[in-house]
């Protein structure tokens, strides 16, 4: 099965904060693997965090382009209207924000089993999507 990396865990990966030392090895042991799966969504929020000027590590953009290139060889989720629509109906079921509930449809619409996410409720289930939290 698959399973939907989220953002922190992308941004975890190239964190260079000894404090996040465990963070970083596990989030670099689930990109090794090959059933991951994306959002465009993810690619683009990973894109904003890793180059913003206000980020102490921040890295320079050919090196998150280049990470984004490799990163798209796991399924990665369009942004689509029935995204949308799904995304609002999520948030209005569960109460997330909107952003976790395009995350969740995207993960849901690509057939997930878990989505890896330190930003929602470790061990919750969105219908049949596990939340986990890979940091605990």
């Amino acid at each position: 099965m698959l399973h939907f990396l989220d953002t922190n865990v992308l941004l975890y990966s190239i964190s260079r904060n000894p404090d996040e030392s465990l963070k970083r090895e596990r989030a670099i042991s689930l990109l090794d693997e090959d059933s991951g799966a994306l959002s465009v969504q993810v690619l683009q929020e990973f894109y904003v965090q890793a180059t913003r000027s206000s980020r102490a590590d921040a890295i320079p953009h050919e090196f998150a382009a280049g990470l984004i290139e490799a990163w798209c060889r796991f399924r990665v989720q369009d942004i689509t209207t029935p995204i949308l629509t799904s995304a609002l109906q999520i948030r209005k079921a569960y109460g997330f924000s909107y952003w976790d509930s395009a995350v969740v449809a995207a993960a849901r619409t690509l057939g997930c089993d878990r989505l890896y996410t330190e930003d929602l409720n470790h061990g919750q289930m969105v219908k049949d999507l596990a939340i986990v939290n890979p940091f605990l």
